[in-house]
C-alpha cells in the first residue's frame, strides 16, 4: 500500500509537465500497489488538470480515482489532526500535504509517490520520485 500525491497524477496526465517522463517511469510501480489518496488530493488534481486540459480530462481522472484508488475522505477529526501537522511545520507544508501525512501515519504507510520534496521533511516518509 502506497500513498500517491497529486504531483504524480498531475505529471502523468500532462505531457508538458516537467515531471511527466519520470511519472511514466514510475507508472508500473504505481500499478502494482494499492494506491491511497485523500479527497484533498482528488480536489488538487481535478482542479489543476481541469485548468490545464479541460473539464472532460479532469472528469476522466476523477473516475480513475473512484474506480482504482482507496480514497480517504477528510472528516473533522482528520482536519484537526492535519492542522496540527500544518502548525508543527509552521506552514511550510500545504494543508493537503499535512492531511496526507496524517493519513499515512494513521494507516502506517511509509511510502509516498511524489515529486514534492516537502515530504522529505517528515522522518517516517520514504518519498518515491525515481526508480533506483
Amino acid at each position: 500500500m502506497i500513498f500517491v500525491d497529486s504531483s504524480y497524477y498531475i505529471a502523468i496526465s500532462d505531457t508538458k509537465d516537467q515531471w511527466h517522463k519520470k511519472s511514466l517511469e514510475l507508472s508500473e510501480y504505481i500499478e502494482t500497489n494499492i494506491n491511497v489518496v485523500s479527497s484533498f488530493i482528488i480536489s488538487e488534481v481535478v482542479t489543476e488538470i481541469g485548468r490545464r486540459s479541460g473539464g472532460k480530462v479532469a472528469y476522466n481522472l476523477y473516475n480513475y480515482f473512484t474506480d482504482n484508488c482507496e480514497i480517504i475522505y477528510i472528516d473533522r477529526d482528520l482536519l484537526v489532526e492535519s492542522m496540527d501537522i500544518f502548525l508543527k511545520y509552521n506552514g511550510t507544508l500545504s494543508l493537503a500535504d499535512a492531511a496526507s501525512i496524517a493519513i499515512m501515519d494513521n494507516m502506517k504507510i511509509s511510502e509516498i509517490v511524489s515529486f514534492d520534496s516537502d515530504f522529505d521533511k517528515v522522518d517516517f516518509i520514504n518519498r518515491i520520485h525515481t526508480l533506483q
